[in-house]
């Protein structure tokens, strides 16, 4: 799940203040409070704010048992803080209204915010369990507060006078997110809807966190397991003792395991030789979830109806025109405009390297047409045949921890100034994650961070920024930020070397985590990464570019064992080599998109989907359908979409790009790497979060709204 923030691993929550308040779930009862103040104890890290630095969760005291009697406690006190919000009989004011929500639910917040990142990172059955338990309350305590008519009433009064009670832009702003929230939750529904909504949101609570144990347990079920070296010719001596390793771990003492990652396309297919095992590792993956204990196909077309319905209640036609409404976009019409623009230069594209695949194919002996297993393999021969460049060759020149130091953190001190520096004292919840504290140019602590890159068993796909505590003036409160990445660890003693793809999402999710470093507005509500799906993919795209600027690639592109810089030939030849297979990149992108959109274009009352056949239809629909090309995600293990908070938003990524390819182009004209410009962004996009409209925001710091020429020439297709 590349690029995803904390609300996919809480299911979509709606955040309200400083609480980050979970998917539907049903009220908490009189049985679940007892049971609650029943098991409040002393020692108990949550009932109190941690005493470490910023409040970073100190993980040595946690235990399993600490959450079910906090989050059952955190429930209640919350409910009676709202309750007394509502009720309150003076008249709404800004402050006896949004500024006491902002301040409720602090227990709540504390001990959810450490459940969920641990549910994610360092799960476990125990955690699991509760977290199915935790589903319906959670949503039944999120649909108490945005159906509950009495507070609507006050928000609504302080939304329709909003402009006249001498606030500040940022507090108007606040309003303006707070009334939109409640009305897209259903305030305005009579009660029968609201109960039917309610019923709509625990059954789609309880599915979404099914979904994901689902995929979580497939993840193990899928791995293929090798019999013999032989077969894995082709793969360096180093991921054969890992997969020699994972293994004997897994059971299969003498034998060797090849892990699944959440993706249809599998890094080690480009380096597999045996035209089988490679046949075999992608059906694994492309085929997941359509049968078998842990099948997700039917959890699919269930989460699809159910969002259809909900999307007819709230007078929508479908749950894409519900979820665009209020993003940037403002209509799945919009972007099915802007997918059509491009795939026809796309297709173009990628049917011209399928050529050339094919050609290298008939080269080399091969008596058979392209399959998807073959597109990565071949690709990469087309790729040393045009550029003469072995991805192996570069892996010596990217070290993880030179890449982290030299070239993430490098990049973030020259634009913006600030410093990581390692804290060893802080506690972590695994011994892979290390923890940093960040300061300005001036000295000034800013934030906690922490650094959680290596995969392991507990931890669930892809990458992605979270927070244990979000900045806020009003509360006082200073970010503490985790980054997450599943980077396949090497051997005890053997140095960890990541592919260029993977140098890329490491300077991808740190532009997520100074988003949320950096935040400087006074509400946490509007605080740092809470913006728009299809604007908070541009802080962090933007940041993946300045991994090939050359002033950075010089930095940290160093052998590890020298400390020599890549050769400048070979240098030049990974630069040109930038935009070789963009156009399946790019296809494999937009068709995972379009079948989500098409998911979630579906009508309240429509019948169940088979999976497969309503993708078929939707890729033959947009004209995306490349038989060496499928999807991305399918929809079986489609996290973004189905169990994520990414539904009817996957299309996010390349609207937020467009965004991100313009600045680039822009800094670029403006000097490139420098302290000047690097400032000028930070304040006008980083430091605002959600106080500012998102396009506004661009504005202050482009002067214009973007055009999608930057795009095109990022992605080689100009």
């Amino acid at each position: 799940m590349h690029k995803s923030l904390i609300a996919l691993a809480v299911g979509g929550a709606l955040l309200l203040g400083g609480c980050a308040l979970g998917p539907s779930q049903s009220a908490v009862n009189s049985g679940d409070v007892a049971t609650a103040v029943a098991g409040i104890s002393a020692d108990n890290p949550f009932f109190a704010p941690s005493t470490l630095q910023y409040q970073a969760p100190d993980f040595t005291a946690i235990k399993d048992s600490h959450f079910e009697p906090a989050l059952l406690q955190g429930i209640a006190e919350h409910k009676a803080e709202i309750l007394a919000i509502a009720n309150n009989p003076e008249p709404a004011s800004f402050e006896n209204t949004l500024v006491a929500m902002e301040k409720s639910g602090a227990l709540l917040t504390r001990t959810s915010k450490v459940f969920y990142n641990l549910a994610g990172t360092d799960s476990n059955p125990s955690l699991q369990a509760l977290q199915a338990k935790m589903a319906p309350l959670m949503s039944a305590h999120s649909d108490d507060i945005n159906l509950n008519p009495t507070l609507f009433a006050r928000i609504e009064s302080l939304y329709n006078q909003r402009n006249d009670l001498g606030l500040t832009k940022e507090e108007v702003r606040l309003i303006e997110v707070y009334h939109q929230r409640f009305v897209m939750a259903g305030a305005k529904l009579t009660e029968a809807q609201k109960t039917q909504i309610r019923a709509l949101n625990e059954e789609h609570s309880k599915l979404t966190d099914e979904f994901q144990q689902r995929l979580r347990r497939l993840t193990k079920e899928i791995a293929v397991v090798v019999d013999s070296e032989a077969e894995l010719a082709g793969l360096s001596d180093s991921a054969i003792r890992m997969a020699a390793a994972d293994a004997k771990a897994a059971g299969h003492d003498g034998k060797f395991l090849l892990s699944i990652t959440n993706t249809t396309r599998q890094p080690v297919l480009a380096q597999l030789e045996n035209r089988e095992l490679r046949k075999r590792v992608f059906e694994a993956s492309a085929n997941r979830g359509l049968e078998g204990e842990n099948e997700t196909a039917s959890l699919v077309a269930r989460l699809a109806q159910l969002r259809a319905e909900r999307a007819a209640l709230l007078g929508f036609d479908n749950w894409a025109s519900y979820r665009l409404a209020p993003q940037m976009a403002g209509s799945p019409e919009a972007v099915y405009e802007l997918f059509g623009t491009m795939v026809p230069k796309v297709v173009a594209n990628t049917r011209k390297e399928a050529a050339d695949i094919q050609a290298m194919i008939d080269k080399t002996g091969g008596n058979f047409e392209l399959k998807p297993w073959d597109w990565a393999f071949y690709a990469e021969k087309v790729r040393q045949e045009k550029y003469a460049l072995d991805e192996e060759s570069l892996k010596p020149y990217f070290e993880f921890n030179r890449v982290l130091e030299d070239g993430v953190f490098y990049t973030i001190k020259e634009l913006y100034g600030l410093t990581m520096k390692p804290r060893p004292d802080l506690p972590v919840y695994h011994p892979d994650v290390k923890a940093y504290e960040m300061f300005d140019e001036d000295g000034t602590s800013l934030a906690i961070f922490y650094a959680d890159y290596f995969a392991r068993d507990g931890k669930r796909g892809g990458a992605w920024k979270s927070s244990f505590v979000d900045q806020s003036g009003l509360l006082g409160n200073k970010p503490v930020v985790v980054n997450v990445m599943n980077i396949k660890k090497a051997p005890d003693g053997e140095p960890t070397f990541v592919s260029y793809d993977e140098v890329t999402t490491m300077f991808h999710e740190m532009g997520h985590g100074t988003h949320g470093m950096l935040s400087r507005v006074k509400y946490p509500t509007l605080a740092g990464t809470k913006v728009s799906r299809d604007f908070v993919e541009f802080p962090s795209t933007f940041e993946e570019d300045w991994a090939a600027h050359p002033k950075v690639l010089a930095n940290y592109a160093r052998h590890y064992q020298t400390g020599e810089p890549l050769p400048k030939p070979l240098l030049d030849k990974l630069l040109k080599s930038r935009s070789f297979n963009q156009g399946f990149d790019t296809l494999e992108y937009m068709a995972a998109a379009l079948v989500d959109l098409e998911w979630h274009s579906l009508k309240a009352g429509d019948s169940l989907k088979d999976v497969a056949s309503f993708e078929a239809a939707a890729l033959k629909k947009h004209g995306v359908d490349i038989e060496a090309v499928p999807p991305r995600y399918r929809s079986t293990y489609f996290a973004h979409a189905f169990p994520g908070g990414y539904s009817a938003s996957y299309y996010a990524y390349m609207w937020s790009e467009i965004l991100a390819a313009d600045a680039y182009a822009y800094v670029q004209t403006q000097g490139g790497l420098n302290r000047e410009i690097g400032m000028k962004y930070r304040k006008a996009i980083r430091e605002v979060g959600n106080s500012v409209p998102p396009m506004e925001a661009y504005i202050n710091f482009r002067g214009q709204e973007p055009t999608t020429d930057g795009l095109l020439e990022r992605r080689g297709l100009k």
